[in-house]
């Protein structure tokens, strides 16, 4: 992580201290595979500070576990509905996940389920 990174990290945590945090099990379907949807899911949620995991599903769709703030993980689902440029988002459904969720301290790419 270089220095500005690590900087913006801080910046957000300092921010975000006693925030609520949520989990949102979100699935996204259209063209969404082989578009590079899944990397650009997870800069952009690194980017927001936001944690958990993003994943192709082998019904064609891509499935994403999204923990943080509510309103960051709504504008990280407003980002969902329109993805990456070669992307076609067709429907964006999302699932509140109930307590206690499970605790991601940083946001992957998982493997094909």
């Amino acid at each position: 992580m270089t220095g500005q990174n690590k900087q913006q990290e801080l910046r957000m945590e300092s921010r975000d201290k006693g925030a609520t945090q949520e989990s949102w099990r979100v699935r996204v379907r259209g063209r969404v595979q082989g578009v590079g949807f899944r990397d650009a899911c997870a800069r952009h949620a690194r980017a927001q500070g936001i944690t958990g995991w993003v994943r192709n599903r082998d019904d064609g769709s891509v499935e994403a576990m999204l923990q943080g703030p509510p309103q960051r993980l709504a504008q990280m689902c407003e980002w969902l509905r329109v993805g990456v440029p070669a992307a076609r988002v067709d429907d964006l459904a999302i699932t509140p996940v109930q307590p206690p969720p499970p605790h991601f301290d940083h946001f992957e790419r998982w493997p094909t389920v």
